[in-house]
């Protein structure tokens, strides 16, 4: 079985419980599949995980455990259950989670007109993403992977709802990994309003929050998601 795919074809009975509807994606840690329950047909996400990457069944528990003690957290997926599965005579881990709809915000980003938002829309990206991001740095806890790729947008009027895909584990937290969220956060944005070709022509609102990508400045200014939360909420305009 190769270390990158499991190659699971949709029907594929997992646990006696799930049948595979579709793969959704993969990783480092494993892949994420759309699955079904077989008693009441309702769509679940089933991550299973690379025995390698996942020795004596650490990063599942890792995973379960924060994923329970951030259950409250509005923008993280709910976890269901632990499965044991086995595929090609190999024993394996799955987490199973809420499935939910979404699109990738990479995607996302590319659909819009020049391929990003402006920076009224792109400001309220960021503030449904720092205020799910302070829920967890107030448990004193962190994501640890937040990027592009990692959340899930659907639009809803005026604003966003976010989802967040993914943990990651880097070890106990930390200040250093809550910085770390800031950095991401303010990186997400800075992608989000069209990265380094539009940089120049910004206005002053999103050169105050990206501050040049430099990490001392943006620390500077914001320690926690919820500095940047707060900042975002009294942030007064300049008139042009």
């Amino acid at each position: 079985m190769s270390p990158s795919t499991f190659g699971l074809e949709p029907g594929t009975l997992l646990a006696d419980k799930y049948r595979v509807v579709s793969r959704l994606g993969g990783g480092w840690e494993g892949e994420v599949y759309l699955v079904r329950e077989r008693g009441t047909g309702i769509e679940r996400s089933a991550k299973l995980f690379h025995p390698r990457r996942n020795p004596r069944n650490q990063v599942v528990r890792f995973h379960a455990r924060k994923l329970h003690k951030l259950r409250r957290c509005p923008i993280l997926i709910r976890y269901h259950a632990q499965e044991q599965v086995v595929i090609d005579g190999q024993d394996l881990t799955m987490l199973v989670s809420d499935y939910v709809d979404g699109e990738i915000l990479s995607e996302f980003l590319k659909r819009q007109p020049g391929g990003r938002l402006d920076p009224f829309q792109a400001m309220h990206l960021l503030h449904a993403l720092a205020s799910g991001i302070a829920v967890i740095h107030d448990l004193g806890e962190y994501h640890g992977d937040l990027h592009e790729d990692n959340v899930l947008v659907t639009r809803l009027g005026l604003g966003f709802d976010v989802r967040l895909v993914d943990l990651f584990h880097w070890g106990k937290p930390s200040a250093a990994n809550i910085q770390e969220d800031v950095l991401n956060l303010v990186g997400i944005f800075h992608a989000a309003v069209g990265g380094p070709r539009r940089y120049a022509s910004q206005p002053p609102e999103v050169k105050g929050i990206c501050r040049g990508l430099r990490r001392d400045l943006i620390l500077e200014r914001f320690r926690t998601a919820g500095h940047l939360k707060r900042h975002l909420e009294t942030l007064e305009w300049t008139s042009r």
